[in-house]
């Protein structure tokens, strides 16, 4: 919700260059619109992507996803991004504007690997979209919402129609979170009635606890069906890929943390571990050779989802994890 009142905030652009951004008519309702504001404000051209500053979590930043999450005086970081140059082109070739547009791709703002089948770019939204059922199933809803809209009457459902709704749903959830929580089901059911109240249930305390308890059913059927077809965020839970000791369903379960989108994400298409082992080892040449930045950058970004599996199952000592990925550590990964 919009404030009414003039806001202020402090944007850090590159390099950690500190400035102050005032809002006369308060922190806008739309992300878009605050960073319309910053790009004209500070004249940038390029794309952008935000973060801001959650006191709740040690000062770390995080992605901004609404604009609901900022305070008066808060702080935010303009991530500027700009297409990699192809491995190719010369440096001759790059005009003048791209140099304030400095190409970042650290495991903050890439959140996977290119072409990764895996790739999950959004978090959890503040209002859940409820997807396009089938043809038929639609026609049923449309009616069925008419009916209840005049005379309260509830629509019947057949099990082919029920089943639509329940696999596009759950196919919508994976979108977003692999292993939601009672809260996201909650949230789902609520707005699926919301959207279709023919559905709503009677005899129920809330008219959706139905809805919620098939939803979690579904979801875990859905789960086993991709860890069969080999997903790796999924078959990295399984019995097989833990140890001994470690073997039992609920036992050391790897999910996602706060503002991980994509925690454990499949290799691009056509990579495997021995090509990504490669590049890795290429890397370090690179490093040691200071090539040119983009060089690097590239192959950080094609490495991602190696990484990213490499701290999950391993879990190295940091010691050992900068032996293996120095350029990780570099500034312009780190920022």
């Amino acid at each position: 919700m919009a404030h009414s009142t003039t806001s202020r905030l402090k944007v850090i652009l590159g390099d950690n260059n500190i400035e102050k951004l005032t809002l006369p008519n308060g922190i806008p309702e739309s992300l878009d619109d605050l960073i319309g504001t910053i790009r004209s404000t500070f004249g940038l051209k390029c794309s952008l992507k935000l973060q801001y500053m959650d006191q709740d979590f040690g000062n770390d930043f995080f992605n901004l996803n609404s604009t609901a999450e900022l305070q008066d005086l808060g702080t935010i970081k303009v991530i500027q991004q700009t297409t990699l140059i192809s491995a190719t082109a010369s440096s001759a070739s790059v005009s003048s504007e791209s140099d304030d547009c400095v190409s970042l791709a650290n495991d903050t703002i890439l959140l996977s690997s290119p072409e990764s089948l895996s790739s999950r770019t959004k978090q959890w939204p503040e209002e859940f979209p409820i997807p396009q059922f089938s043809y038929d199933t639609e026609l049923q809803l449309v009616k069925g919402n008419s009916e209840c809209q005049v005379g309260n009457k509830l629509l019947t459902l057949s099990s082919r129609i029920k089943s639509d709704i329940l696999n596009r749903v759950v196919e919508e959830i994976y979108r977003y979170k692999a292993y939601p929580e009672d809260a996201h089901f909650c949230t789902v059911a609520e707005a699926l009635i919301k959207k279709h109240p023919c559905l709503k249930e009677p005899g129920s305390f809330n008219g959706c606890y139905g809805w919620k308890q098939r939803l979690k059913y579904k979801m875990g059927n859905y789960r086993t069906q991709l860890k069969v077809l080999g997903c790796a965020e999924l078959s990295v839970n399984s019995l097989r890929s833990k140890s001994t000791m470690d073997a039992f369903p609920a036992k050391k379960v790897k999910r996602p943390k706060r503002a991980e989108a994509n925690f454990y994400p499949s290799f691009p298409t056509g990579e495997t571990q021995d090509s990504m082992e490669k590049e890795r080892i290429e890397l370090l040449t690179d490093v040691k050779m200071n090539n040119e930045q983009w060089v690097i950058t590239d192959k950080m970004a094609c490495t991602f989802a190696y990484r990213r599996q490499e701290v999950v199952n391993q879990e190295p000592s940091i010691q050992d994890f900068k032996d293996r990925w120095p350029a990780l550590f570099h500034q312009k990964e780190v920022w």
